[in-house]
């Protein structure tokens, strides 16, 4: 029976992306129960492993069928588009936006076709990817749309709790007005299934308010818990779902990170990666919930300031390989 595999997209070749790879390549845990297949350009990863004074073969593969699965501390990598050269560390281009989105087109079509089994993202610079004339804010619309899929959510996954984001990637004052009772339902719903195949019981959910202290019973807002929140917390305990809010996001977090919770449903993008990255940025993954695909990411940028300084740390990017394992087997 042959090995599931999964196709890690290289990122922006200017930010820490080629480094964590080839250096997450390095540990053998990520050899023996799947095959990686590298989506990006030989070129950055042979320059990492170099920088890196690392001992890591590359295979170049035209396809699938030339992976090679016979040893431990190598790198399968699918070339896509113009070969770089001469890297330059720190900066916003629209070739190296170029190259970022069209390795990313390129696993979804691999998934898509069933070539390959999950996605694992690198960071790309949002910038770089709309100068290249691709107008997305950021992986998970992008994927939406290359996947043709009407909604999706951003979710975070650490080992103390998951975090799924009504909204992400748009400013505040949009955001709110954009929440409503039918799609805060809907990320409850799919968060509580993603979760209940990560923990494998049903979760305890909780959900947070909008405005501070939850509103203090109408002292602070419009009355958005009641109206934005409070009918699709109504809907889901019809569901006899075990779930409990809106509640005000400070306590909510604290509890959380007691374990009385395993999902937290955040209503906008700040909401939900403070305090996850607070509690511990190396542990913590994104997932894109809603996809005809398994996509798991690392849960930071592209770290430009410390790009091409070989001191960025790959454990996040051997946390989403893992990750998109385990939602494979499920």
């Amino acid at each position: 029976m042959s090995l599931p595999i999964i196709g890690i997209t290289m990122g922006d070749p200017a930010g820490i992306g080629p480094e964590i790879i080839v250096k997450s390549l390095m540990n053998d845990k990520l050899y023996g129960n799947f095959q990686l297949l590298v989506i990006g350009d030989s070129n950055c990863l042979e320059h990492e492993i170099k920088k890196n004074n690392l001992v890591l073969d590359i295979n170049i593969c035209s396809s699938i069928e030339d992976i090679k699965n016979s040893g431990k501390h190598i790198i399968n990598c699918l070339n896509i588009g113009k070969k770089i050269s001469n890297i330059k560390y720190g900066i916003h281009s629209d070739i190296y936006g170029e190259a970022s989105y069209q390795y990313i087109c390129e696993a979804v079509n691999l998934a898509l076709t069933k070539k390959i089994n999950a996605i694992c993202t690198a960071p790309i610079s949002k910038k770089a990817l709309q100068m290249a004339g691709h107008n997305f804010p950021g992986h998970t619309e992008l994927l939406a749309y290359l996947t043709n899929t009407k909604e999706v959510s951003l979710m975070l996954s650490t080992p103390k709790m998951n975090v799924i984001h009504v909204t992400a990637h748009i400013g505040l004052i949009e955001a709110i007005k954009k929440i409503n009772s039918d799609l805060v339902f809907r990320t409850i719903e799919r968060g509580r299934n993603i979760t209940k195949q990560l923990i494998n019981k049903d979760p305890k959910i909780g959900v947070c308010a909008i405005n501070p202290h939850a509103g203090e019973e109408g002292l602070f807002g419009n009355n958005e818990e009641e109206i934005k929140i409070l009918p699709a917390i109504n809907k889901a305990l019809n569901f006899e779902w075990n779930i409990k809010g809106p509640l005000p996001t400070d306590s909510l977090f604290y509890q959380a990170g007691l374990k009385k919770f395993d999902l937290i449903v955040a209503m906008y993008h700040d909401q939900g990666h403070g305090p996850v990255k607070v509690m511990g940025i190396d542990d913590g993954i994104n997932i894109t919930v809603g996809l005809p695909l398994i996509r798991t990411s690392v849960d930071h940028g592209t770290a430009f300031d410390i790009s091409g300084k070989g001191i960025a740390k790959e454990t996040n990017m051997i946390n989403a390989i893992n990750k998109a394992y385990y939602l494979i087997k499920k």
